[in-house]
């Protein structure tokens, strides 16, 4: 094409420009620009024009190549402008070798071509032209090329070659050789990939997985892998990954029913099942046997059934049958022995689970013969250091079956080799003696049985000496000497048997009850004193609070026996008794104690035990045992003796016990005629009663004034309750009781009469609603004027601030209170109360001290005495 049909009249001025300036990449790019409408050809004819001037220019050969590939897409691969475009780029790589870009399209361009050889070789010279850093660009399409486009001898020598490049790209070539059915060449790649520690895998594989595939592959393809060890390497997986057992063992046999080794294959599953350690894994590889056996029985069957027409005698067709046979056998054998392979399985996880032994024995229920066999087992493989459970069990049970089967001789061998084992406690061992001398007793071997117990508490000799040994130890188990005690008692004599009970009090193996029934037992053959002395010893064999039963019983056969001919005696017991007993058994003990006294001694000391009992009970019976010790004073010496009791008690008494002991006081001291006194009392007491707490006892002190006051008891009587109420009303709140007493407590209904009871589900005053109750309350109750402040709690109710202002001001006085108090006493003074007197027998000898006082007093007396009495007064 000539130059005059390419530049047309609006060319001109970009012609003279370059003709001026033929370098200049700015003026080719601003033509090229203004050509982009025009005809390819045009626009090759001015990038080669350009190219003449600046060949080393990449932005002009990256546009004039791309735009020859667009040229050409679309046209056959066999037309000559693919050629000429490859001719171009040829050209452009003279001078653009160094241009990884420039490469890939070219290398692109030739694989849409189809030409392998070709591509291969542009591939090379671009690895040759490039610095080994940009190399990953071109292997990326390199290898995609031998994916897709190059024969598979071509695609194995790249990807060696990539290997030495990126190593850790093998599972890339593992994956393509697996598709290419080179299974041979795949697994020994990936057996080197699971040898190397250092490998990490891209696609995120652990090395678990690595050798799960590689034992896949091998099972799987037994006769395409020929270079490897496959046993070897799967029996290796089995040793390592202890999770994935099951699924290893059943690979391997997988592996041998692939090469048609069915033998081989039955070999391993017997194998893996009889050392698998996890039910799952024996789940599997069971599961998997029995698949086996079936279809090689299914395949059996049908060769059997295609030669039914022929010879019944044919020598090839019994064989059939017998083969038939013996596979049916096999199978039913495998499923009879599915529990017994199971019970295999869970004691290889623990060999000393005496529990599972015992599992593993009911599964032979009908055969003795392996029932023997596994109980010989069992006792061999059993450490009783580390076994779970009671190993001594199986040792017993083993010669129970000995004698279910009537073979005593056999029982006794097994106990006497039972006798000799090291077990953990004395207790095992004690309890194989006790079954032995049972069995002998079972079988009316009575002197056999007292052979027995008589070998089990002989103290060890020589050997048997040995303090790591549990020999060592038995004879002084309580379990062997009561049993052996009780045989002496039904089958020895009363001195056999009084001696084996004085040797057990000599080793100290006696527990209380055992001392309790040597005594019942020397009581029962009139050996009272003997008994007595039982007693005594096994009182000296322990402490409180175990010989508590050991007194109790002593002292009241003591008594019952002797009564008051011992009366000293018995004093001594109970003064040995109480000293140093706990105070939780000590009312029991005192009550005895003065019972004794009551009944055979004097009453002046019984009355000297309830005193001293006072001081040894705990807080929790000193109201009890004061109650009793009042009673009785009052029984034998009068109401007024009880004063001196009542005030000791109101003294010693915890506060929570001292309302109600002044009450009793009170009462009797009004039944008495002591009104003064009762009102002392009530007086005292009332320190302690919070009226909100405790209205029962403020409405007996109002019911007694009432009753025997006057105006002036009555105005004292209200006066010191609300001095009272001020006083708990200062003390510190506790959120607690206020919730409890007003019943707010969660799960709790609130009580009758409170404020919360009034306003049912509505919600409590907020704290500066009580603080501006308070203030109204404390203003009304004082009138205006300035009073002592009274704390309100921040949760109180409207009740509690009613209580606080009358509490305000506690000198005022409630009219309306008094006013009703009056009418109440002159509706009392209306009544018509008759009086009685009082019995003598009451006051007993105080009525003839009272009346010689009342003569003194008539008497005249002087200033001196008279002076004295107003002083006390």
């Amino acid at each position: 094409m000539d130059i005059e049909d390419i530049v047309r009249e609006t060319d001109v001025a970009y012609e003279e420009e370059i003709r001026r300036n033929p370098f200049s990449l700015k003026l080719w790019w601003r033509y090229l620009d203004a050509k982009r409408k025009s005809p390819p050809k045009i626009r090759q004819t001015i990038y080669e024009r350009s190219l003449k001037y600046l060949p080393g220019s990449y932005k002009l050969w990256f546009h004039y190549l791309k735009e020859r590939r667009e040229m050409v897409k679309g046209d056959c691969v066999t037309d000559p402008s693919y050629e000429s475009a490859n001719n171009a780029h040829e050209k452009a790589l003279v001078f653009m070798h160094k241009m990884p870009r420039i490469w890939l399209d070219y290398c692109e361009f030739l694989m849409t071509q189809g030409f392998i050889t070709k591509t291969r070789r542009t591939f090379d010279r671009a690895l040759r032209s490039l610095p080994i850093t940009q190399h990953d660009r071109v292997w990326e399409l390199y290898i995609k090329f031998a994916d897709s486009a190059a024969s598979q001898e071509t695609a194995i020598v790249v990807y060696r070659r990539y290997l030495q490049l990126e190593p850790d790209n093998v599972e890339q070539f593992i994956a393509y050789l697996l598709n290419a059915q080179r299974i041979d060449e795949a697994a020994q790649l990936l057996a080197k990939v699971v040898n190397d520690e250092d490998f990490v895998s891209k696609e995120g594989k652990t090395t678990h997985q690595l050798w799960m595939e590689l034992c896949e592959l091998i099972s799987k393809n037994p006769t395409k892998v020929t270079r490897l060890k496959c046993e070897a390497i799967i029996r290796h997986g089995i040793r390592k990954f202890t999770d994935e057992v099951g699924h290893l063992w059943n690979a391997l046999a997988d592996f041998y029913i692939r090469q048609a080794q069915f033998e081989k294959a039955r070999d391993v599953y017997e194998e893996g099942i009889h050392t698998v350690t996890t039910v799952r894994d024996f789940s599997l590889i069971y599961d998997a046997y029995t698949k086996f056996e079936e279809q090689m029985l299914s395949v059996k069957m049908e060769q059997l059934e295609g030669r039914e027409d022929d010879d019944n005698e044919d020598e090839e067709f019994k064989a059939v049958s017998d083969d038939v046979d013996l596979r049916l056998e096999r199978l039913d054998n495998l499923m009879n022995r599915r529990q017994e392979l199971l019970s295999s399985v869970l004691l290889r996880q623990n060999p000393h689970n005496v529990f599972e032994w015992q599992k593993r024995v009911r599964l032979f229920t009908s055969d003795p013969v392996k029932v023997v066999q596994t109980y010989s087992e069992a006792v061999t493989t059993v450490d009783p250091q580390k076994a779970a459970g009671k190993p001594h069990t199986l040792w017993v049970n083993w010669a129970r079956v000995y004698e279910e089967q009537g073979s005593l001789e056999d029982a006794r061998v097994i106990f006497e080799k039972a006798t000799h084992v090291n077990f953990k406690g004395i207790d095992d061992l004690a309890t194989v003696w006790c079954e032995w001398a049972e069995m002998e007793m079972r079988h009316e071997k009575y002197d056999e049985a007292l052979k027995v117990m008589r070998m089990a508490v002989r103290p060890p000799r020589g050997a048997l000496a040995n303090r790591d040994l549990v020999q060592s130890r038995v004879h002084k188990s309580v379990k062997l000497w009561s049993l052996y005690v009780d045989l002496e008692e039904s089958l020895g004599t009363v001195d056999s048997t009084k001696a084996v009970y004085e040797r057990m009090l000599d080793l100290k193996v006696a527990t209380p009850q055992i001392v309790i029934n040597y005594a019942a037992f020397l009581e029962e053959h009139k050996f009272f004193e003997e008994s007595f002395k039982a007693y005594e010893k096994g009182i000296n064999l322990f402490t409180w609070p175990a010989v508590g039963d050991l007194w109790f019983a002593y002292l009241k056969k003591f008594v019952d026996r002797y009564k008051e001919k011992k009366l000293e005696r018995a004093r001594d017991l109970f003064e040995q008794a109480v000293n140093g007993c706990p105070p939780e058994v000590a009312k029991n003990l005192y009550l005895m104690y003065a019972d004794l006294e009551e009944k055979y001694g004097l009453t002046r000391h019984a009355m000297a035990i309830y005193e001293r009992s006072t001081k040894a009970v705990p807080e929790e019976e000193l109201m009890n045992m004061y109650t009793i010790y009042i009673a009785k004073a009052s029984e034998y010496f009068g109401v007024t003796r009880t004063r001196e009791i009542f005030e000791r008690a109101i003294e010693a008494l915890p506060d929570k016990f001292i309302r109600d002991m002044c009450i009793k006081f009170a009462d009797t001291e009004r039944k008495l005629g002591e009104i003064d006194r009762a009102r002392a009392i009530y007086t005292h007491s009332s320190q302690y009663c919070n009226p909100k707490k405790d209205p029962h006892f403020w409405k007996l002190w109002y019911d007694f004034e009432v009753q025997h006051g006057n105006e002036d008891t009555f105005k004292e009587m209200l006066r010191i309750k609300r001095s009272v109420q001020q006083q708990y009303s200062q003390v510190a709140f506790n959120p607690q009781e206020f919730l409890e007493a007003q019943g707010l407590l969660p799960g709790q209904k609130p009580a009758a009469g409170t404020a919360a009871a009034a306003v049912g589900k509505r919600k409590l005053p907020t704290e500066m609603d009580m603080l501006e109750q308070q203030a109204v309350a404390v203003v009304e109750a004082g009138g205006g004027r300035k009073t002592d402040a009274v704390r309100v709690p921040a949760q109180a109710t409207a009740m509690d601030l009613e209580d606080l202002s009358k509490a305000a001001n506690p000198e005022e006085i409630d009219i309306m209170e008094e006013d009703v108090e009056e009418r109440t006493m002159v509706n009392e003074e209306e009544l018509d109360i008759e009086e009685k007197p009082v019995p003598s027998a009451v006051f007993g000898g105080l009525l003839e001290k009272v009346s010689a006082e009342q003569k003194k007093e008539e008497a005249p007396l002087g200033a001196r005495e008279r002076f004295k009495r107003r002083k006390m007064e």
